[in-house]
């Protein structure tokens, strides 16, 4: 018989996850500052409001930073004891 003890492995690490939780976030928060634009009135359409610089540059930069951190994941070496 073998006195070695059975140790779960997980596929990532912790700071695997970290990362991955704070790019899910990002993409999140992307997806929240480019949401909205409604208008109390259909027939009013408000250009301020639909084409500010929140919802056309900084949204989609946070949605590609967010998602140039999750795609860094699947390059980085992970600890994986298989």
């Amino acid at each position: 018989m073998s006195n070695e003890t059975n140790k779960a492995t997980t596929l990532f690490s912790k700071e695997n996850y970290t990362w991955m939780l704070i790019g899910g976030v990002t993409i999140a928060l992307g997806m929240f500052l480019m949401s909205g634009g409604k208008s109390p009135d259909p027939n009013v359409f408000d250009t301020k409001e639909v084409y500010s610089s929140t919802r056309i540059t900084i949204a989609p930069l946070l949605i590609v930073a967010g998602l140039l951190i999750e795609s860094g994941l699947i390059f980085k070496p992970f600890n994986c004891y298989i």
